[in-house]
């Protein structure tokens, strides 16, 4: 496509890395691993309601809210209160409704001055735990572009700020509060800056061991890679002086796409917290997605300390409440995440859950399934799906889990063949009907057939030497004739009366039988491969409740296909 403005082919002459890697040479975080959850706070009421076209009206936020309850929040960040008469209200409704249970922390949002800290704390009145969020920018560009302040200017903004939210608390010694300072943008605020001001906060606030502040790191725009936000947390940590006093929580966002790896390596950086939103909602790219970070540490093991019994009521909610949508390819959550239409996908992840069922353990190691569908509310019926790119393993497991029905490699080569001529024709994606209406069709299962049985007589009362006799009646091409074979067994005394009494000629190749299900009243299914005179393949399938029955019906499919 043509511009008038395309893209620089040295953008090293508009561009500029935002941040310099911290001199680290001794890190830590690369050699830990992750072996608990973090603390988790929830913005979606606050950070991902801002970001929003159409913020949510208190019925939407009253929905978020019970949802992240029940997911087992315990910190919520529910407002920025001093912003709107709608936030304030928000808060109020909670505190008078009585809606905050006894283990949950509400956290509201507010910035450095005065006239706004006490409207926050107004709106808090009553309440019996709260974090109070501080925030001012630090970062370079912010303080020239922006403020037109020099960094002293900025300190004395936050003490400012930070000594207002001490003095309104003491005035309310009912509530519990904890207090929370967020040096914006931290990731590209020079480390001895963040330093300089966390600590003059710290001097205010004077926290203990037993009454910790929370420091927010937050990568409010994402400028680099994820480990140096790791090398800047782990700096932060050894060289904060109340380190015992002090919870580390980070606030990744995501421009550069890498929030989630980002928070994964600032919690190995020695971070304590994570504040974000379901799905990644918030300004811009969004915030770090908690879902995706959560069932990461599912996945390997590790309990999040929040639970997605049913994701898709999750998503549903999400959904109505924001007024966006959750990406199909979502990780965990998307529609289509456990979803497979590649054949060599579905070969794999039908021979895994072969290989779990027989393995029995528990343990679960699937082919490109890192978490059990189920685990999370999800079902099997769509892990896989078929269309022209899919092959024979997804055809037969789709059959598999729709009717019961467990066919040979080779009848599954035949089906496959036949299903993807149809999806290239139609162009769409095919469904379980459609496959079970190909596959009826294909081995006569409906409609007229060209030999159809009427009765036999059981063959185990019929046999002469070592052979045994089939006598019956079918239907071949609208006429009703009687055939009569014997063979060594009821399958080749059929084929032997087919060929006595209509000319077909068949060579039996292999021959399959199972039940469809357990109990007494299962009914039974017969695969047939034979050979033509011409050395063509064809493959009948027979059902009854009668397994000799469902082999003479196998057979008579089979002669329909010569």
């Amino acid at each position: 496509m043509a511009t008038d403005h395309p893209m620089l082919t040295n953008p090293e002459i508009k561009y500029r890395p935002f941040v310099s890697p911290i001199e680290l040479d001794d890190r830590k975080w690369p050699s830990k691993r992750l072996t608990k959850a973090p603390r988790w706070l929830s913005t979606d009421l606050r950070d991902g309601n801002q970001a929003l076209s159409d913020p949510m009206d208190v019925e939407r936020k009253m929905r978020f809210y019970a949802m992240l309850l029940a997911i087992g929040f315990k910190e919520i960040e529910i407002a920025f209160p001093s912003a709107s008469q709608t936030e304030f209200d928000f808060v109020r409704a909670l505190i008078g409704g009585n809606r905050i249970p006894d283990d949950v922390t509400i956290q509201v949002l507010t910035p450095s001055r005065q006239d706004l800290i006490a409207r926050t704390f107004e709106s808090l009145e009553g309440a019996r735990q709260v974090i109070v969020h501080l925030y001012n920018a630090t970062a370079p560009l912010f303080r020239r572009v922006v403020f037109g302040m020099e960094r002293h200017e900025i300190v004395d903004l936050a003490i400012t700020g930070v000594s207002a939210m001490l003095e309104e608390s003491l005035r309310r010694p009912e509530t519990d509060w904890t207090f929370e300072y967020s040096p914006e943008t931290f990731c590209f605020t020079e480390p001895d800056f963040a330093l300089e001001i966390c600590e003059r906060v710290l001097d205010v606030w004077q926290p203990t061991p037993e009454r910790p502040a929370i420091l927010n790191l937050p990568a409010t725009v994402e400028v680099a890679t994820p480990n140096v936000y790791a090398d800047q947390i782990e700096w932060f940590c050894r060289n904060i002086s109340r380190r015992e006093a002090v919870v580390i929580s980070i606030h990744p966002h995501n421009d550069r796409g890498t929030a989630v790896a980002a928070a994964e390596q600032a919690l190995l950086a020695g971070a304590d917290r994570v504040e974000g939103c379901l799905f990644g909602n918030g300004e811009r790219t969004g915030n770090v997605d908690l879902v995706t970070l959560a069932l990461n540490f599912y996945s390997q093991g590790i309990d999040p300390k929040l639970s997605f019994p049913a994701i898709r009521d999750v998503v549903t909610t999400v959904e109505h409440c924001n007024g966006l949508p959750v990406h199909p390819r979502h990780p965990y959550a998307g529609e289509l995440v456990h979803t497979a239409f590649s054949g060599s996908h579905q070969d794999a992840i039908r021979k895994g859950f072969t290989a779990h069922r027989q393995r029995n353990d528990g343990i679960w190691e699937m082919p490109y399934l890192p978490v059990d569908p189920a685990d999370i509310g999800e079902t099997y019926e769509a892990v896989i799906r078929v269309n022209s790119q899919s092959g024979k393993g997804g055809v037969a497991w789709v059959i598999e889990q729709d009717k019961g029905l467990k066919l040979p490699r080779s009848l599954q080569r035949d089906l496959s063949r036949r299903v993807q001529e149809f999806s290239e024709k139609s162009g769409k994606e095919i469904t379980a009907a459609m496959i079970w209406s190909i596959f009826q069709q294909a081995y006569h299962l409906t409609g007229p057939q060209e030999f159809e049985l009427i009765s036999y007589q059981d063959g185990n009362s019929r046999k002469a030497g070592n052979h045994r006799v089939f006598a019956g009646r079918i239907r071949h091409k609208g006429r009703e004739i009687a055939l009569s074979g014997r063979g060594n067994g009821l399958i080749s005394s059929v084929v032997a009366a087919l060929e006595d009494g209509c000319g077909v000629a068949l060579d039996v190749v292999d021959f399959h039988e199972h039940a469809l299900k357990r109990g007494s009243d299962s009914q039974a299914v017969a695969y047939l491969e034979c050979r033509t005179q011409d050395d063509r393949p064809i493959f009948g399938v027979g059902i009854d409740d009668d397994i000799a029955t469902a082999s003479v019906k196998a057979v008579l499919s089979a002669a329909s296909n010569g």
